[in-house]
């Protein structure tokens, strides 16, 4: 780019040099201009960079977001539809889209740290060293146009004293021809051109010395400084175009790492998708709603030419009981019992009723909810779930079960954990006392024990439906008997149930009685457990993640409800509204409690 002087400029520098300086300096214009140009580039690389990183992390933030919007909500209806293949399938392929976005938060990531940062400081780098080539530049500019100055100044000086002692010369020489002048006159102006000679030589010597001196630093401005200088900025320049050029490689190279992690990310989903069993799919909607009741029998003739007489046969809609005998029970596998769908119609309006009205309300009709002693909180439907087909029974038991049995296991491991710890406190007592854990352990053979009869009782259900048991004990009858007595609002509410449109009953009392399920103890002690009541307020000093079971998160500041102190365990219940509440540290609350609430103790 930059190269040697051209003989055109040596011979500037020795007949004009003036004009040479001039065109040095619109050298160093045209310099300046084009490696600001060449910053002005780099700059605008660097720009374009850091927009492609928004975009990157704007769009790895959205399909995050598409991801997290699809995901299946815990403890939801949604999470048990993805049991089946091409559910599991969906929710691979937004697992997948999560780590694929995550791959563009990558390529945001290393575009930031190895291109943007790295020319940003290049570029402040780049302009420290151009300004100082510059300011060396401008700083030869003005040595070499000062030199001028001064042999200009010379010059002019060696000119001057030279036309002065020509003058005193030749009036030497006129008064030296003048016989007029005297003597002392002549060597007046003798002695006064000789010092005007003497003061032209000096000049000269001067302007010789000047001369010389000023043709040395030219040589050395043309030849040596300002060649060395636009080298630094040639080079300065060439790095910066080389720069440049890495960068551009770089930014195809961290697309190019991700390729095979995004190409991963896609064979997940197609690997996912052809997994999808569509045979698979449709034997678990069997499984999940087969019911376990046999088909309805064939629907016998009516004939109407005896409007009186007419009987309706044990296989028909009807499903008489005959003989007196009661139906079994809803829950039980005889196969005599009602289909869930037929009300058994016992007025004689109802029996002339047209068989094609009859068909319609049987293929319309939803199966009756009869009442029960063991409800769930909050009339989610019965306890022993016989409001359900047998085999759905069957399945939801067998959940309890296992279920109960899982907090069984819980229990028993805390409460081994807690024989070691007290062994370990018997034989080192500076540990710790060993009686401070007799009361939880205490807790947890309680809990244990509960949790051990409602096992039984679940399973003896179980057993019922699978036909194991008995279906229903004389004693569980005098059970469901002295229940009735003592709630007729629920008998009543059975009445209700039991009536079809126009008023009539459907079911005889008998068989009521045998639908209730036995009250037990713990019936009684779930039916009691009501919402414990406020009994003071506290504010959070600290914010607190909770993220184990019956745990709440708080954040700083937050006013809650205390619903039950610290009983030395060092944990508060605290609740925020009516759904959410759990166990905080003490310490991470100031508790102020209500003297008057029940229980309520003031803390000093």
């Amino acid at each position: 780019m930059v190269s040697l002087p051209h003989p055109y400029v040596l011979h500037a520098a020795v007949s004009a040099p003036c004009l040479c300086c001039r065109k040095g300096k619109d050298q160093f214009d045209n310099l300046e201009k084009h490696t600001q140009w060449g910053i002005d580039v780099l700059e605008k690389y660097i720009k374009f960079v850091k927009e492609r990183t928004e975009i990157e992390l704007s769009y790895a933030k959205q399909l995050r977001n598409l991801s997290k919007k699809y995901q299946p909500k815990k403890n939801s209806k949604e999470e048990e539809e993805y049991r089946y293949t091409s559910t599991r399938a969906f929710l691979a392929t937004l697992n997948e889209m999560n780590d694929y976005a995550g791959q563009h938060e990558v390529i945001s990531e290393n575009m930031t740290s190895l291109i943007t940062g790295e020319l940003t400081r290049y570029v402040q780098e780049l302009k420290q060293e151009r300004k100082s080539h510059f300011h060396d530049g401008r700083k030869a500019q003005q040595h070499i146009e000062t030199c001028w100055k001064q042999l200009e100044a010379s010059k002019r000086r060696f000119e001057r004293d030279c036309k002065e002692a020509d003058r005193a010369q030749q009036y030497f020489e006129k008064m030296d021809a003048d016989i007029n002048v005297t003597k002392a006159d002549v060597e007046k102006a003798r002695q006064q051109a000789q010092l005007r000679h003497q003061m032209a030589e000096d000049s000269k010597a001067e302007y010789s010395s000047t001369l010389q001196k000023f043709n040395s630093e030219q040589h050395e401005h043309y030849y040596t400084h300002i060649p060395n200088i636009f080298q630094k900025i040639q080079e300065m320049e060439e790095r910066r175009i080389v720069r440049i050029g890495e960068s551009m490689k770089t930014f195809a190279e961290v697309d190019r790492q991700v390729i095979p992690i995004i190409g991963k990310c896609l064979d997940e989903i197609t690997k996912a998708a052809e997994a999808v069993d569509h045979k698979n799919d449709s034997q678990m909607v069997i499984e999940a709603f087969k019911s376990g009741f046999e088909p309805p029998g064939d629907i016998d003739f009516e004939d109407f030419t005896q409007p009186m007489k007419r009987t309706v046969s044990e296989s028909s809609l009807s499903n008489s009981r005959g003989d007196g005998k009661s139906e079994p029970k809803f829950g039980s596998k005889s196969k005599g019992k009602l289909w869930p769908f037929i009300k058994k119609n016992k007025s004689p309006k109802q029996q002339k009723e047209p068989l094609s009205h009859r068909f319609n309300e049987f293929m319309t009709s939803k199966p009756k909810i009869h009442c029960f002693r063991s409800l769930k909180r909050g009339g989610a439907g019965p306890e022993d779930f016989s409001n359900l087909p047998p085999e759905q029974r069957r399945k939801k038991l067998q959940q309890k079960v296992d279920e109960l049995n899982r907090d069984i296991q819980k229990e028993m491991d805390q409460r081994d954990a807690l024989t070691k710890m007290k062994d370990v406190y018997i034989k080192n007592p500076q540990m710790g006392d060993a009686t401070s854990v007799d009361h939880r352990l205490a807790e947890l053979g309680q809990n244990i024990e509960k949790l051990r009869l409602e096992v039984q009782k679940f399973e003896g259900w179980l057993a019922e439906v699978e036909g194991q048991l008995p279906a229903r004990t004389e004693q569980s009858r005098r059970q469901s008997g002295v229940y009735e007595a003592q709630n007729p609002s629920g008998v009543n509410s059975c009445a209700q149930d039991r009536e079809s449109p126009d008023g009539s009953y459907t079911e005889e009392q008998s068989q009521e009685t045998e639908m209730k399920v036995p009250a037990t103890d713990f019936d009684d002690e779930f039916d009691d457990e009501e919402p414990l009541p406020t009994i003071g307020t506290c504010k959070a000093l600290y914010t607190f993640e909770g993220q184990n079971e019956g745990t709440i998160s708080v954040a700083e500041g937050e006013m809650l409800y205390v619903i039950e102190e610290d009983k030395g365990d060092g944990w508060t219940r605290i609740r925020r509204n009516e759904d959410e509440e759990g166990y905080v540290p003490t310490s991470y609350v100031e508790v102020y409690l209500d003297k008057n609430a029940k229980g309520a103790m003031t803390y000093i």
